[in-house]
């Protein structure tokens, strides 16, 4: 499938496919800032590479989860408003105004001058409800995956039986909050390594590794694992702000 990624920051990328416009958790508070998440304080470190007024328009946010300000922060719950927004079915019921919660393996459709495009919902493993997403194009052979905040779990294993992965989208970062476990609940290097092997991803986009103080590990993680396992020609780096076409 061919897409245009706009890595924006964090998790947050603009995705062009075919006439539609997608962004996934929607962070663009400026920088350094903290947020209350439970007992713990989650710091930002860096702000996002375009502001919302950069944005083009949008057909619809994929979210994640709403619970935590690093995938959706004061300005990017702002952005929901009369937009389509994709998430849990609980976020869905927490944000309202026309939220679409979907549970893993349901699908919403998309119609644009005759284009299909369809987004199931995949399974994730996090602290709270989360949701991934499989991105298909009406006519197209290959899907775009987006796997939001999780680690490697079994379930996932059902993602690369029902599609064929073209581009993964993978949240990093290992990120680790103390005052609510002591294991990481996002992506670290090894993990990503198992999850593409099963996807059968040709191409790996990392994003989530950055940004925020409670990442445990940065890209030098994925660099290693990637390295190690033989896969370092599917990495695919993208500059934060630069519009990147690929597939």
């Amino acid at each position: 499938m061919k897409a245009t990624l706009t890595h924006v920051g964090t998790a947050t990328v603009l995705l062009e496919i075919g006439g539609f416009r997608l962004l996934t958790d929607p962070v663009f508070d400026p920088a350094p800032a903290q947020y209350r998440f439970g007992p713990a304080t989650l710091k930002s470190t860096a702000g996002p590479a375009l502001t919302v007024a950069e944005l083009p328009e949008i057909d619809a946010v994929l979210l994640s989860h709403d619970e935590h300000p690093d995938n959706l922060d004061t300005s990017g719950r702002a952005l929901l408003a009369r937009r389509t927004v994709l998430t849990t079915k609980s976020g869905a019921g927490r944000l309202q105004d026309g939220a679409v919660g979907l549970e893993p393996w349901e699908s919403h459709e998309l119609t644009r001058d005759g284009e299909r495009l369809r987004i199931t919902a995949t399974p994730g493993l996090h602290a709270g409800d989360v949701i991934g997403f499989v991105v298909e194009l009406s006519d197209e052979g290959e899907a775009l995956y987006i796997s939001g905040d999780t680690i490697n779990f079994d379930a996932l294993d059902e993602i690369g039986q029902r599609f064929t992965i073209g581009t993964a989208i993978l949240h990093f970062g290992a990120a680790q909050v103390d005052e609510i476990g002591e294991l990481p609940i996002t992506l670290d290097g090894a993990q990503g390594v198992e999850l593409v092997r099963s996807l059968r991803a040709k191409t790996v986009v990392p994003v989530h590794y950055a940004s925020w103080a409670h990442f445990s590990r940065g890209p030098e993680d994925v660099v290693t694992a990637f390295e190690q396992a033989g896969l370092t020609d599917r990495l695919h780096w993208l500059v934060p702000g630069i519009p990147t076409t690929l597939g």
